[in-house]
């Protein structure tokens, strides 16, 4: 088809072919790096797992963070900012969020880990992150997060000399799809 087109036609048509290609990337860029993240740890991205592989010798101290963006009504907080864990072994760290509207408000947490190297390491079996929280008026939520650290930690020679890791959340409100009055 390409060939019967003149040249100022063919470029034109590759200018446009070119477009829709870069505008299809774009769009998949997002859902392909989060995949990436997931998959390698890249960028403080924990893994998930079904179980712990089990104790092993050695401890790490894990950092909890809990943030709130603005536009969210509520008071997030670790109910202990930090805890010493058997490497390999089941853990569990529980998080409150309270609603300080007036209405029910819904809210979905993103997290990381640092520093980025651990990531990979990480893993959580349970987390309140894996799906969207709904707040009454007033309520209080016990929320936790069950997780292990990866005995392959110690064999990495790019993280074996990790000390503490901090495990950090934030909550984003979710737009319900109401307009706003």
């Amino acid at each position: 088809m390409l060939a019967r087109i003149s040249g100022k036609g063919r470029t034109a048509a590759f200018a446009v072919l070119g477009l829709l290609f870069m505008t299809g990337l774009a769009f998949a860029s997002v859902p392909l790096y989060r995949l990436f993240c997931q998959v390698t740890g890249f960028n403080g991205t924990t893994q998930r797992g079904l179980e712990a592989p089990g104790a092993v010798a050695g401890e790490m101290k894990i950092d909890f963070d809990a943030n709130t963006n603005g536009k969210l009504p509520w008071r997030f907080t670790p109910e202990q900012p930090n805890q010493r864990v058997v490497i390999g072994a089941r853990n569990m760290a529980f998080f409150t969020a309270t609603n300080r509207a007036a209405v029910p408000t819904t809210g979905t947490a993103t997290f990381n880990v640092t520093p980025g190297q651990a990531g990979q390491y990480f893993t959580k079996i349970e987390c309140f992150c894996f799906t969207e929280q709904t707040l009454k008026p007033g309520e209080t939520m016990r929320m936790p997060v069950i997780y292990f650290v990866d005995p392959k930690i110690l064999e990495d020679p790019d993280t074996r000399d990790i000390e503490t890791i901090t495990l950090s959340y934030t909550f984003y409100p979710v737009d319900s799809g109401k307009p706003s009055s």
